[in-house]
C-alpha cells in the first residue's frame, strides 16, 4: 500500500474534515523520536523547516492555524550549548521552566517541552509580540531505539550526524527538535501585531 504524504510545498494540507491534534506524548514519542533516529513516521504530514532561518510569519502554512515543523538546533557558540534563535527580524527568547514530558505507562519522562515568546529587533531592547512557539527535545539520557526479531536485530542510527552534534556542544538526541508555532488575533483589531510587555519567569534557558 502507498503511504500517503500530506505535505505539498512544505505546507501540511489534510483532507477536509481531518485535523492534526496530537498529545504532548505523541509529538515526542510517535513524530521526534522517530524522526531523530530515522524510523517510518506514522505518516508524512509534518515539514523539515529551519524556523529561525525565517520570521514566524513567512513559514509555511496557515497564519491563523499552529503550526507543526520539524527542526535542528543551532549553537550560538562553537563551544556552548546554547541555541541560537536569532532570524532575519527579531529572536527567540525562552520564558518560564522547561516542561516535562512524561510517558502515560511507566511514568519515564520520555522529552521536555520549552516555551518561547518572539521578539522584535535586537536583544535586550527587542518589542514582544503575540508569537509563541512550542519546542520539543528528546532527553539526553535516552538510548537508541532497536527492533528485534527472531533472527535479527538492526540498529537505528540518529538522523543527525553524532559528530556534527558534539561538534556544536549539543547531543544528538536534542539536536533534532519538534516545534509548533502560533500567534494570537490582537484585540478587537483581529490582526496579528506585538502585544504588550508582560513580566516572565526566568527560566533556564538551554
Amino acid at each position: 500500500m502507498e503511504k500517503l504524504n500530506f505535505v505539498k510545498n512544505g505546507v501540511l494540507r489534510l483532507p477536509p474534515g481531518f485535523r492534526f491534534h496530537p498529545t504532548d506524548e505523541e509529538l515526542v514519542v510517535q513524530y521526534l523520536k522517530r524522526k531523530a533516529y530515522s524510523c517510518p513516521l506514522p505518516a508524512s504530514i509534518i515539514p523539515e523547516v529551519d524556523v529561525c532561518k525565517a520570521d514566524p510569519w513567512d513559514l509555511p502554512g496557515d497564519l491563523e492555524q499552529e503550526r507543526y515543523f520539524f527542526s535542528t538546533r543551532e549553537a550560538k557558540y562553537p563551544n556552548g550549548n546554547r541555541s541560537n534563535r536569532a532570524t532575519v527580524s527579531g529572536y527567540w527568547k525562552a520564558t518560564g521552566i522547561d516542561k516535562q514530558i512524561v510517558a502515560s505507562k511507566g511514568n519515564q519522562v520520555v522529552g521536555m517541552k520549552k516555551t518561547l515568546v518572539f521578539y522584535r529587533g535586537k536583544p535586550p531592547h527587542g518589542s514582544r509580540t503575540d508569537w509563541i512557539m512550542h519546542e520539543y527535545r528528546l532527553v539526553g539520557a535516552e538510548t537508541t531505539p532497536q527492533r528485534k526479531s527472531s533472527t535479527t536485530q538492526v540498529s537505528f542510527r540518529p538522523a543527525v550526524s553524532r559528530n556534527i552534534a558534539n561538534l556544536y556542544g549539543i547531543s544528538t538526541e536534542e539536536s533534532m527538535v519538534f516545534c509548533t508555532i502560533s500567534a494570537e488575533l490582537n484585540g478587537a483589531s483581529g490582526e496579528l501585531g506585538v502585544v504588550p510587555h508582560i513580566p516572565e519567569e526566568t527560566g533556564h534557558e538551554k
